[in-house]
Order: structure tokens, then C-alpha cells, then sequence
């Protein structure tokens, strides 16, 4: 029953995340990143991870979704104000993506996994308690520049969407 569950997670997941990279309508691609936030947060649950699961939902689902939407009503993406890519930046771009999916098929493909006997220390490390310790702790850091990163990003969309206003009433 499992690995069903997992298997069609994963076929919500990937199909979300391919509808959000090929969707024409931002919003459109938005609704479909929360969808496939909602399926990785279900596979934190079958990894046993509520507390990851809950905190995932809460976190991307809701605040970063939000922040997203925001930026795309302020940036006032149009169909008609868009400009047209040339057919060889278009080639450019589907040769650099496969060159990129070459190189990560191949690091994949001679990866091998570790085999180990599990060892069991006996410490929860799912508990709330050890997850602070080792957030606050040991990632602080990227922590803080995480939040630094999505601050400046809400700030970037905003003085761009001011630049267009004010060129338009020019």
C-alpha cells in the first residue's frame, strides 16, 4: 500500500512540477507549484516527518506562495507586452538544457548506492526538540541568508514593477 501511495505522489509531483515550468499563465503555474508542494509534504508524512510535513505546508504552500503571487499581480506579466525570443536564443536554450540533463543523467547514472548495516543509537532524530537544535544550530546561517535571499527578491519585484509604472506615465 506504500509504495502506491509513493508512486502516485511521485506522479503528482512530477506532473505538478512540469505544469508549473510549461505553463504560458504565471498564475496557472503558480496553482500547480502549490499542488506539487502539497505532494512533497506527503512524502515527508510517509517518511514519517509530520512535523517536517506540517511545517513544509505552512512554509511553501502558504507564506511562499503568497510572496509569489504578490510578485507576480505587481510585475503585471502580459501576454502583449511581451516580447518575442528570437528562434536561436529559443535552440540556445533547449541545447543548454539538454547538455545540463546529459550531465546530471550521467552523474546518476555512476553514482552507486551505499550499502551499510543500520546502526540504531536509540536518539529520536525526528523530534522537534533535536530539529531546532540542529537549525538554530549548525544551519544558522544559511538559515538567515535564506530569509535575507527571499527578502531582497519581494524588494527587487517591487522597484521593478515602480520602474515600468513610472516609464508608462512618461
Amino acid at each position: 500500500m506504500g509504495e502506491i501511495i509513493f508512486y502516485a505522489l511521485a506522479a503528482v509531483t512530477l506532473g505538478t512540477a512540469l505544469l508549473t515550468i510549461f505553463s504560458r499563465n504565471p498564475i496557472h503555474s503558480a496553482l500547480s507549484l502549490v499542488v506539487c508542494f502539497f505532494s512533497i509534504a506527503g512524502h515527508y508524512l510517509l517518511l514519517n516527518a509530520q512535523f517536517l510535513a506540517i511545517v513544509h505546508i505552512i512554509v511553501y504552500s502558504g507564506a511562499i506562495m503568497i510572496l509569489m503571487l504578490f510578485t507576480i499581480m505587481l510585475m503585471n506579466l502580459n501576454k502583449d507586452d511581451e516580447s518575442h525570443k528570437p528562434i536561436a536564443a529559443k535552440i540556445a536554450a533547449t541545447i543548454a538544457f539538454c547538455l545540463v540533463g546529459l550531465v546530471l543523467l550521467a552523474g546518476l547514472l555512476r553514482t552507486k548506492p551505499v550499502v551499510e548495516s543500520y546502526y540504531y543509537s536509540g536518539e529520536d532524530f525526528q523530534s522537534i526538540k533535536v530539529l531546532g537544535k540542529v537549525l538554530l544550530n549548525e544551519y544558522m546561517v544559511p538559515f538567515e541568508f535564506a530569509s535575507v535571499l527571499l527578502l531582497v527578491a519581494m524588494i527587487g519585484a517591487v522597484l521593478i514593477s515602480k520602474k515600468d509604472k513610472e516609464k508608462s506615465l512618461k
